[in-house]
């Protein structure tokens, strides 16, 4: 590991969870103005998940909270190898196992809304999976490599080559960010039918480690949607910083905008999409490789 990949790990380490509570911050008090309330402060999120360490460490049982320790682990793990340059495969097969742990400690407590939830987890994992791995053989059909190092040192913004690949990834990102209409599994608000579902049983610390492996997640979806407008240019790193900041008022407003949809239209938007979209450009690729 070169010493640039240290100082980004360890800078990701660091500042992940401040800057995505910052972003929810702001997300929450934009949600809040769209919907003509005064919302919380920007600290908000800070002070919640400070509350959850603080509580009492209680869980229904013993295996939930190692289950919830794996998630959170492999969750920061994922993302360290994001931001080291390494294998964008190996950090998409880190980040399901994190999701995959998670489901364990719901499934872990024997309880119906948590079921449900893991249930309903699993639905979506099937739902976004095929198009993040889409997504990893487009930069290897751009770049000829899997490694993030290479990407960002490619001649021209892969947003450029892989248009299709981008509007699939951040359709899928409303899922992964739990945003409606594509939060079933569970939710940050009060209108989740399911109450809080697959996290539902979670409390004190290892609701908090849940939260936690939330924010890297976060910040890691983050950074690859912003690998598609970085390239050698040092400018770029502006453009793909806009470009964030834009995809996350979207989705604000598409969370605010449309109401849930059943399991079975998630599936089936998120294929149609990706045939269509990350298909499509995958076919384009592969014949002007």
């Amino acid at each position: 590991m070169t010493t640039y990949s240290l100082i980004s790990v360890i800078l990701y380490l660091i500042l992940s969870p401040v800057i995505a509570c910052l972003f929810s911050g702001v997300d929450r008090i934009v949600t809040a103005r769209m919907q003509g309330r005064r919302g919380p402060k920007l600290l908000q999120p800070f002070y919640d998940i400070m509350k959850l360490f603080s509580k009492e460490n209680t869980s229904v049982n013993e295996i939930q909270k190692i289950l919830v320790m794996a998630h959170c682990f492999f969750a920061v793990f994922s993302g360290a190898i994001f931001f080291a340059g390494e294998d964008i495969l190996l950090v998409l097969f880190a980040l399901t196992m994190a999701e995959v742990f998670l489901i364990l400690a719901a499934y872990s407590v024997n309880a119906a809304y948590s079921e449900i939830g893991a249930q309903r987890e699993l639905l979506q994992m099937m739902a976004y999976e095929p198009m993040t791995l889409l997504t990893a053989v487009g930069f290897y059909l751009s770049v000829g490599s899997f490694k993030v190092g290479d990407i960002i040192r490619s001649d021209v913004p892969l947003i450029v080559k892989m248009p299709g690949f981008f509007l699939g990834f951040c359709f899928i990102l409303v899922i992964k960010f739990r945003k409606s209409p594509f939060d079933l599994a569970t939710s940050h608000h009060a209108h989740q039918e399911v109450i809080k579902g697959l996290t539902g049983d979670l409390a004190g610390p290892a609701y908090g480690f849940s939260e936690l492996a939330e924010l890297y997640e976060e910040i890691l979806m983050l950074g690859m949607a912003g690998l598609f407008f970085i390239s050698s240019d040092k400018i770029s790193i502006i453009w793909a910083a806009c470009a964030v900041v834009i995809l996350l008022f979207c989705m604000s407003l598409v969370d605010n905008i449309f109401p849930r949809v059943k399991w079975e239209s998630l599936l089936k938007s998120s294929w149609i999409v990706t045939l269509f979209a990350g298909g499509a450009n995958l076919v384009i690729l592969s014949l002007v490789r």
